[in-house]
């Protein structure tokens, strides 16, 4: 009995060491509820590359035929816009690249310092002896000209969403309050949205508000003090919005839509037209009509409508869905960030991204007033795209900060 004891003792050991031996890699394996990357805990990252990726070359794509008769009628080769904003994806992949590695924190403690420099270069482009760096296109002065040309909006969009995040983080006690809460970010947008209305450029300043108040709702404050705060401002943004040929804008919307197409109402009606002519499939890749001077901007401000001539309902519901997957998978990103700022910042950049797609196609299906507003991704203009794929890699660099399991977030983050 004590040998056959002894020997049974000995093979429930062995069986004992062979589970402990295999047992932790079965509880690893079980612990992963989605895949590993390389780039953040989650598939989300890899989804949001890939579905930049696309919408670059099918960006590339479209911009070939809204500009190729453009570029042949000023004797230039017909790839001439598609070569520069080429250009333009690859300086601003090699800038998301770069902004995926860097810490949330660094762009936390540097927000106040880049909201600084994103206003300086607004003041530069509308002073009235800085003509030879800034001079006036189509009546506005948007551009900065040293050696490169770019929009300091374009960089003014980032440093809002960086900023009102960090300040958020801060004031996030107090964000019940509208004199201690709510008030500090008004000054900030203040500072930003002046000098882009001097331009003039209202879409971009609306844009930032819609942005930043995406931010500090998230953040917690009161949906009653958005409403006092859109009352107080009917005064002062009633005569900006209804002055000039923005007010012809939106009485061509409000009141005379579908009228003979001119003045004002040109834009809209050709652009609608460009849409009911593709139909469900489109008329085919290259075969667009309204890009022969029919359609001005086919190339920038209304390429959706050239989408919807050339590829259809198809196509432009297909646009629509990935855009519509990029915020979803951004919120996601959000829900799952290292901390408080890492969460704001990711809901930034979604609603940035979000907000400026989707005002883009509303003046191309005529429900919203002509704004000027590029399509990301995919409308001619290397600014705009350089300074949203560097917003795609800050989204990047929140993911990649995820941590690999559900933990409890503080304002304040780890360290």
């Amino acid at each position: 009995m004590t040998a056959r004891g002894g020997v049974s003792r000995t093979r429930r050991t062995r069986r004992s060491r062979r589970r402990a031996r295999w047992a932790p890699d079965v509880a690893a394996k079980a612990r992963r509820s989605l895949p590993e990357t390389g780039i953040g805990h989650g598939w989300e990252a890899t989804a949001i590359m890939a579905l930049t990726a696309v919408l670059l070359l099918f960006g590339l794509l479209t911009l070939h035929s809204a500009s190729s008769v453009m570029a042949q009628r000023g004797d230039l080769p017909h790839y001439h816009y598609v070569a520069r904003q080429g250009v333009g994806v690859v300086i601003g992949i090699v800038l998301m690249v770069i902004c995926a590695r860097i810490p949330t924190q660094w762009w936390r403690q540097f927000a106040h310092h880049i909201l600084a420099g994103a206003v300086v270069l607004l003041v530069i482009i509308i002073l009235p002896f800085t003509e030879a760096i800034a001079p006036p296109v189509n009546g506005a002065r948007r551009w900065l000209r040293v050696g490169v040309t770019f929009q300091p909006s374009d960089l003014a969009k980032l440093a809002v969403v960086v900023w009102t995040a960090a300040l958020a983080v801060r004031k996030q006690p107090l964000m019940r309050s509208m004199r201690r809460g709510l008030a500090p970010f008004l000054v900030g947008w203040v500072l930003v949205l002046v000098p882009i209305a001097l331009e003039p450029d209202l879409s971009t300043a609306c844009l930032i508000v819609a942005v930043g108040m995406s931010i500090v709702f998230v953040a917690g404050a009161r949906v009653g003090h958005f409403v006092v705060l859109g009352l107080a401002c009917i005064p002062l943004a009633g005569p900006l919005l209804l002055s000039g040929y923005r007010g012809a804008r939106w009485e061509s919307l409000l009141l005379n839509p579908g009228i003979v197409p001119d003045g004002s109402a040109f834009q809209s009606y050709q652009s609608l037209v460009a849409i009911g002519s593709g139909g469900v499939t489109g008329v085919g890749f290259g075969e667009g009509q309204q890009k022969f001077g029919f359609l001005p901007e086919s190339h920038n401000d209304f390429i959706f409508a050239m989408i919807g001539e050339e590829w259809g309902l198809v196509g432009t519901v297909a646009v629509i869905l990935a855009f519509l997957a990029m915020i979803v998978l951004g919120f996601r990103i959000a829900r799952r960030a290292r901390d408080t700022f890492g969460e704001l910042l990711a809901v930034g950049v979604s609603s940035l991204i979000g907000f400026q797609a989707f005002l883009h196609i509303g003046v191309g299906l005529g429900v919203m007033p002509v704004t000027g507003l590029s399509l990301p991704f995919i409308s001619f203009g290397r600014s705009n795209l350089v300074a949203m794929l560097a917003a795609v890699g800050i989204l990047l660099a929140v993911a990649r900060e995820a941590p690999g399991c559900e933990v409890q977030r503080t304002a304040e983050g780890p360290g």
